[in-house]
Parts: structure tokens; sequence; C-alpha cells
């Protein structure tokens, strides 16, 4: 695939629901229970993040069994990472830095994906490559909702998908923005609620943010 058209397969991974559920799961067992429950609630996509020996068992879980969840891998930051998630059935890749061989090596798998990026130097970088979709991180602490409204005037063609430290409570002032597509975040799936299988709480977690109008 090309950097454009994988361009404009990661700008519609934006669009696909406000909030991207970023989760980390430690048992694959937990991960198709999950994927359904965060699709009843109205959000038919989730990030699992590649920090648990479980990860990609649990990509290959949910690629297979609920296909109508659109399933990513995050936490990229290898070539290696980035061709096993595609091996494991993963739609799209996310990665919390830029570097040219990272950048490299997840064009080459052909998926889309949401390169991190914090800096203006660093968003020009992913942007001079074709990538007009990318991921802010670690948002609240590189700058929040402000500094991103800061750049919608001087890089008018980027959107992006803030991601860290954002809660039920500040996901709105970044989805004002209309450089910003959507949000990550971890509080639609609970550790606790994980750990004990409450899916219908999840569920209702996603439900409260899936039909929200901004």
């Amino acid at each position: 695939m090309s950097e454009l058209a994988s361009a404009s397969s990661a700008q519609r991974v934006l669009d696909v629901a406000p909030v991207i559920p970023v989760v980390v799961l430690e048992d694959a067992k937990q991960a198709v229970p999950l994927a359904h429950a965060l699709a009843a609630g109205g959000l038919p996509i989730v990030e699992l993040t590649l920090r648990t020996p479980s990860a990609l068992e649990a990509v290959r879980r949910i690629a297979a069994e609920v296909p109508d969840v659109l399933v990513g891998a995050g936490t990229i930051l290898s070539a290696r990472q980035a061709q096993e998630a595609a091996a494991a059935g993963a739609k799209f890749l996310v990665s919390p830095g830029s570097t040219p061989a990272l950048l490299d090596a997840m064009d080459d798998t052909g998926l889309p994906y949401l390169p991190g990026t914090s800096t203006v130097s660093e968003m020009l970088a992913v942007a001079e490559r074709g990538n007009t979709a990318m991921k802010f991180f670690p948002a609240e602490a590189a700058g929040g909702a402000p500094y991103l409204a800061s750049l919608a005037g001087p890089l008018p063609d980027l959107r992006f998908c803030p991601t860290g430290g954002i809660t039920a409570a500040s996901a709105a002032s970044y989805l004002r923005l209309p450089n910003v597509g959507c949000v990550g975040g971890s509080w639609l799936t609970p550790a606790d609620a994980v750990a004990a299988g409450d899916w219908a709480r999840i569920a209702a977690l996603a439900a409260e943010v899936a039909l929200v109008a901004i």
C-alpha cells in the first residue's frame, strides 16, 4: 500500500468512533467478550497495547471472532512488533513516537497507522511522508487541548487522536477541536471491570460516549 493510501485509511480510523478504547489485557480469554461489550455499547473499535505476553493472541482472537470490531495494536516500538501485529490480524497500528525507521516499518505492513507526535517538528516530519492523521501523545503532559487548538491554524490539514491522561471529564475539550477526530482513553475499560469480567459495566461506559454529539 502506498503512503498516501495508508494515510487516507488512517483518516478513516479517526472517524470510527469519538473514543478509541485503549486496553491492556493480561488474559487473551478476555479479548472477545471485551470486544463484544464495546460493540454493544456502540464503540466498534479497540486498541490493544502490546505490553503483555497475551496481547498478540488477544488481537488474533478479536480479528477472528469479532470481525465487526476494528482491532488495532498499540505501543508499536519496532519493526518486529509492527510485523507481528499485522500477522496477528490487527487492522491498524498506533505508535507512541515516530522515528524514520519505525514509520518505514509501519508503512511496510500496508496497514493504516497513527504515528505518535508531540512537537510541531515531529508533526511536520510525519506530514512530509503524506500522513495527515496522527496520534498526539502524551496529550495532557504535552500541552493538552489548548496546545492542539493553537495548531489548527498553522497546520490545518492535520488531524489527531490525542491519547495520554485523557478522562471522561476532559475528553469533550479535545473533541470540540476542529483538528481532533477522536481521543484515545483507558477509562472505558477499567482494570477492575476487566478483571472481574464485568462486561455490562464496560458496555454501559461505552454507551455513554458512543452517541455523544460534541
